[in-house]
């Protein structure tokens, strides 16, 4: 299995039109894009597109593959609250380095 993981910024000018339209339509497109660039891959893994827009929306396969490592996790620990913990700690780890990369952005700017 193989996936790769991008964040889109849904307010980036690239985006910002469709994104006022439709909900999720950033990290859609983010993820089409990907199992085009990596389709050579199809033949020989499974591959996974993850994207996650910068505002917090997940496309599907990165939720069916969080719900997946989350339902391995509680097989192990017993504890059905697995998959939840997970989405939570993968959504404040993605503000969090937002947040760090806005920051450095910033500095930049200042230059």
């Amino acid at each position: 299995m193989a996936w790769d993981v991008t964040v889109p910024d849904i307010y980036a000018e690239l985006h910002i039109d469709q994104t006022a339209r439709e909900a999720c339509s950033a990290a859609n497109k983010a993820a089409a894009n990907k199992i085009v660039k990596y389709g050579a891959l199809s033949a020989s893994h499974i591959f996974l597109s993850v994207a996650i827009e910068t505002a917090g929306t997940w496309n599907q396969s990165a939720i069916e593959l969080i719900q997946e490592i989350g339902r391995c996790i509680t097989a192990v620990m017993e504890d059905t609250r697995e998959a939840m913990f997970l989405f939570q700690c993968l959504a404040i780890a993605l503000q969090s380095s937002k947040g760090k990369c806005d920051r450095l952005l910033a500095t930049f700017d200042a230059v």
